[in-house]
């Protein structure tokens, strides 16, 4: 951060009033500086954060693979690309995986303790904090065999890139220790009214996220939801009226990765994507 003038300050890439700045410092409290990957995170759980963003001189890139990679492939796949493009693997910052259907609790946690130990071994990991953020579901037409790699994104150095981001997925579960099916929006309810309710839930929370780095749908460059069932009766009520489809929405026939689990969403600001 500098001055430029008596009432001007720069922080990042851009220019604040003093209430501005005091406004963008204040939304920025409830994220944490991962200076090896160059990204801020908002802590969440210790599978995954709550979403990335680049620092100041850095964008995020996504990779996606034409077929998604069983974990260790996948992972052997983003260590030659990102080694290729000279960034170290701490610049991983978040990923999308398809698994073959919904995990019971246990099962979803014994499949996280698994999926850390590479985050471990790369150097992403302190303790059970995780600045990695993350998707996971299960396509209902051609699962994979085993959980695995659909995309993936990483910091690279970019002095005058506009901001990059990342919000990790969420279904309709508030977060807390309790049993999915306790935390779970109208758990076991499918009805059209039900779907709406888990949908608002999860839009707020998207934009929860947002808001931690001063970030809006306005800024998004794709939002993907991943449900078995009918958007069409909130689509234009909910989705389009907030923003979240302004560069249209990418529709998943995808379940979320937990039983009981019926609605999810991610979203993204990133200007360089390619298929691999």
């Amino acid at each position: 951060m500098r001055t430029g003038a008596a009432d001007v300050i720069r922080a990042g890439r851009r220019c604040y009033s003093r209430h501005e700045y005091d406004q963008w410092a204040e939304t920025m409290m409830g994220t944490v500086e991962f200076a090896q990957g160059a990204y801020r995170y908002i802590p969440a759980v210790f599978q995954y954060s709550g979403g990335v963003a680049a620092s100041p001189g850095f964008e995020i890139q996504r990779v996606r693979f034409r077929s998604p990679l069983p974990l260790s492939s996948g992972f052997a796949a983003i260590e030659r690309i990102v080694g290729d493009a000279g960034r170290p693997l701490t610049s991983f910052c978040a990923c999308e995986l398809r698994s073959p259907a919904p995990f019971t609790d246990q099962g979803f946690r014994a499949f996280n303790e698994i999926y850390v130990t590479t985050l471990r071994k790369w150097g992403l990991m302190n303790g059970d904090a995780n600045p990695v953020a993350r998707s996971n579901v299960c396509p209902v037409f051609e699962p994979p065999l085993e959980p695995s790699l659909h995309a993936f994104s990483f910091t690279t150095v970019a002095k005058a890139a506009p901001p990059t981001f990342v919000i990790a997925g969420s279904g309709e579960a508030r977060e807390g220790g309790a049993s999915y099916a306790e935390r779970t929006i109208r758990h076991g309810d499918t009805s059209a009214d039900a779907m709406r309710e888990k949908a608002q839930f999860v839009l707020d929370e998207m934009e929860r996220r947002m808001q931690h780095f001063g970030f809006g749908w306005r800024d998004t460059t794709a939002s993907q939801v991943y449900t078995v069932h009918d958007l069409h009766p909130f689509f234009a009520g909910e989705i389009v009226r907030r923003g979240a489809a302004r560069a249209g929405l990418t529709w998943h026939l995808c379940n979320p990765p937990v039983r009981g689990l019926e609605f999810e969403m991610d979203c993204r600001a990133i200007m360089l994507e390619q298929v691999v």
